[in-house]
């Protein structure tokens, strides 16, 4: 699992746009696919023959944490899907809603217990629990934002990241609902600014905006740094 590239303006999102076009040079329009960039864990979940055979933490990025059973207790997980294919990988972002979040917080303090500093510590801390009625408790949430088919072609399921998307849902997982399809990089800044003050009433925490190409075969084309992916970026708060 890769990590984003960051920016964290307008000016240095433009500058993102000009590196990505040195490499596509012969691209003319592009769409965007913007999503609220969630504050908490990233998850990667195998499914077999449509049945969640293992979550796994990103770890360094190559290699994670096998976290399965506790992945088991998130209800908005899905733990058999619905018209699956024969092997998919979902990536997405586990997270504590606010109102949870402040509540354990509540009952630590209550017991003397050391309060968790932020949702996503919180939600860090909670998939590594050893006891699963534990994490069962606490509530965890999760948006699926990646659709990965080993050894299959992803563009003879899905053309776009929007399509995925949608993808994803009809599969049974919980996607974005407030994610924006963007025919320019001018419409990706206005969604930018717009969520830069409206994030503060939603009930969940989040630091930014993923931006992403849309089309798959832009993305296949841009390929990856040593780092990151070219065909995305994390505009940030």
């Amino acid at each position: 699992l890769y990590s984003l590239e960051n920016a964290f303006n307008i000016d240095e999102l433009k500058a993102w746009e000009q590196r990505w076009r040195r490499h596509a040079p012969k691209t003319d329009s592009a769409e965007y696919v913007c999503e609220l960039k969630i504050d908490g864990s990233a998850l990667a979940l195998t499914y077999e023959n449509g049945v969640l055979v293992r979550g796994a933490t990103r770890g360094d990025g190559i290699t994670g944490e096998d976290i399965t059973q506790n992945v088991r207790t998130i209800r908005s997980i899905p733990l058999r899907l619905m018209e699956p294919p024969a092997r998919v990988e979902v990536r997405g972002e586990a997270f504590l809603p606010l109102e949870v979040f402040q509540q354990i917080n509540r009952e630590r303090s209550q017991v003397g217990e050391q309060l968790f500093a932020n949702p996503r510590n919180a939600a860090a801390g909670t998939l590594r629990q050893l006891d699963p009625r534990i994490v069962d408790r606490r509530r965890l949430d999760f948006f699926a934002y990646t659709l990965h088919i080993p050894g299959r072609d992803d563009a003879s399921i899905s053309r776009t990241q929007w399509e995925a998307l949608e993808l994803l849902q009809q599969m049974g997982f919980r996607v974005n609902p407030h994610r924006k399809l963007c025919e320019s990089l001018q419409e990706v800044a206005a969604y930018y600014e717009y969520w830069d003050t409206e994030r503060l009433n939603l009930p969940y925490m989040t630091d930014g905006v993923v931006v992403k190409l849309n089309s798959f075969a832009l993305q296949e084309q841009l390929g990856f740094t040593q780092k990151f992916p070219r065909w995305a970026v994390a505009l940030k708060y």
